[in-house]
């Protein structure tokens, strides 16, 4: 299915430069940038589970469990390569690269009656292409009817354990490049008609992540004191939503 997107992808971008010249604006359109808050809801299944297993361990002694993961949240900043508009018809497309983070601590009290702090950190970090189209509803408000766009993921996942006069960390990652791939729809508001806007999106990301290991090729395990790897870090996506601040440029 990833494939078949990206293809779609393609020869949509591919399509859409070959036309630009009939969009306004110059030969091109506009070109410029964008940057802005993202948020990102994912099924962890298998971390989780870890997590479960790692607070019912301790339960005695913690004095502060470990959260469930499942929101991730960051920045997204990237390049619009051109943005042209026909006749009340909008086309962009797109570069950007996103990054988003998620962690909780927990708190255990050692028989000493020192205290043990143990933080999971998740990041998820992506290379993006998109495409959008849309429509202009007034001279300052615009619908993307949709909005796709496929992503290049690195993830990774820490552990911290900070215990009396001794800090542990460990570091896992996922290799190779996990593809992903999102669909979404929004409004833009015109601040500065054609060249200073506001966007907001909201949509799917599809998303899986199976295994992780160190740089030493330790895979992560189902449960603390398991020697079953992991094999559903991220089960699944989510909702995702975008706020961004574009400027233009005509070309």
């Amino acid at each position: 299915m990833l494939k078949r997107f990206f293809y779609l992808f393609i020869i949509s971008l591919i399509s859409t430069t070959a036309n630009a010249q009939t969009f306004g604006f110059g030969c091109l359109g506009l070109v410029g940038g964008y940057g802005g808050y993202s948020y990102q809801k994912y099924k962890p299944t298998g971390l989780n589970n870890f997590i479960s297993d790692f607070n019912l361990n301790k339960k005695t002694s913690l004095t502060s469990p470990m959260k469930e993961f499942g929101e991730a949240r960051g920045f997204r900043a990237g390049i619009n390569f051109f943005r042209a508009n026909f006749k009340g018809v909008f086309v962009t497309a797109k570069g950007f690269y996103e990054s988003l983070q998620e962690k909780h601590d927990a708190v255990n009290r050692l028989s000493d009656n020192s205290t043990a702090n143990y933080i999971y950190e998740v990041k998820l970090q992506n290379y993006g292409l998109g495409i959008d189209v849309g429509i202009d509803i007034t001279k300052f408000i615009g619908w993307k009817i949709f909005d796709v766009a496929l992503h290049f993921n690195n993830v990774s996942f820490s552990q911290t354990e900070n215990l009396p006069g001794e800090t542990k960390i460990k570091k896992f990652n996922h290799k190779p490049t996990a593809l992903s791939y999102s669909i979404a729809t929004g409004v833009i508001l015109s601040l500065i008609e054609n060249y200073i806007s506001i966007e907001g999106l909201a949509g799917v990301t599809i998303l899986k992540i199976t295994d992780l290991k160190t740089d030493q090729d330790e895979l992560l395990t189902a449960t603390e004191n398991s020697i079953t790897p992991m094999n559903n870090f991220i089960e699944s996506g989510g909702f995702t939503a975008v706020v961004q601040l574009n400027v233009g440029f005509p070309l």
